[in-house]
């Protein structure tokens, strides 16, 4: 039995950590050495159906507590992508898809294009440095219309990455569950910014970006625990994990899996093994035979 092994609606890992979305661009080699490097599953960068070039130049500033970026969704497109999704699986290399689309439309397109060569598509309705096809979220029918669609073409699961700038977490990630969704990927970077007080200028070539990391840790703990005590599907948690300590936390808060993302630029790829041995550590520590023990329980009163 492997102790570190989770379900997430039709997904078994082996174990509860993720890679995140748009971290490591598209690169085949990359996603595969991430696996490698002990990664229960990789995400790629979210694709659209033809290719963005994304914001100007300087796109990522780093912060004492994180990172901003405005990459801006910049990707070659499917029809390239599918070129690194059929190595990856000629190396049986277990992928989710990130899709974002500017239309009902295209995100369809996308869910029928990727079929056989991803496991599951998360839908990226959340990054703070595009306005095309956000408005999916700023009406809950919408985020409804949008998902139900999806799911009509596709047999994969769907895990809806949010934001926590929505009013309320809780009545969106809702209206995502009663849409068909099979999870919940809480959060996304949050839009931010910083100006270089020498230059006077704002730093970002986007001028404004999201903010990834430790800074936003707290926040997502918090939708993670709010989503998790409302709703009956997994959650996945997202924001500012960059240790053990920290993918436990999220675990207790009710996170079925986490995601890694802003932590692999300071401690590398050697960050999904240290997450994992501590994990270990905590439950045999604490008298724990399984991961799946210790989900949610900082609900009990």
């Amino acid at each position: 039995m492997n102790p570190l092994e989770v379900k997430i609606s039709k997904l078994k890992l082996r174990n509860p950590t993720m890679l995140a979305a748009g971290v490591l661009g598209i690169s085949s080699s990359l996603l595969e050495r991430i696996y490698k490097s002990g990664a229960g599953i990789v995400v790629t960068k979210s694709i659209s159906k033809n290719p963005i070039r994304g914001n100007r130049n300087p796109v990522v500033y780093e912060l004492r507590y994180g990172l901003l970026n405005s990459i801006g969704l910049s990707n070659p497109g499917c029809v390239e992508f599918l070129k690194e999704l059929k190595e990856l699986r000629e190396k049986n290399i277990p992928v989710i898809v990130s899709l974002y689309g500017e239309s009902i439309d295209e995100f369809k397109f996308l869910a029928k294009f990727f079929e056989e060569y991803s496991l599951a598509y998360e839908i990226n309705l959340s990054c703070p440095n595009v306005e095309k096809g956000l408005e999916f979220i700023k009406d809950l029918d919408s985020t409804y219309n949008l998902i139900k669609e999806v799911k009509s073409v596709t047999r994969r699961p769907i895990f809806v990455k949010i934001s926590a700038t929505v009013n309320d977490v809780v009545e969106l990630g809702k209206t995502c569950e009663e849409a068909g969704a099979d999870g919940i990927v809480a959060i996304n970077t949050i839009k931010a910014m910083k100006i270089d007080i020498n230059f006077k200028r704002p730093v970002l070539g986007g001028i404004f970006g999201g903010l990834s990391g430790e800074a936003i840790k707290p926040i997502a703990v918090r939708c993670v625990y709010e989503l998790s005590r409302e709703l009956k599907i997994p959650i996945i948690g997202c924001g500012g994990i960059s240790s053990g300590e920290d993918a436990v936390e999220f675990l207790l808060a009710g996170a079925s899996a986490i995601q890694v993302g802003t932590a692999i630029y300071k401690k590398g790829e050697k960050i999904f093994i240290e997450i994992c041995r501590f994990i270990l550590k905590y439950l045999r520590e604490n008298g724990y035979k399984s991961v799946k023990e210790i989900i949610g329980l900082a609900h009990r009163d």
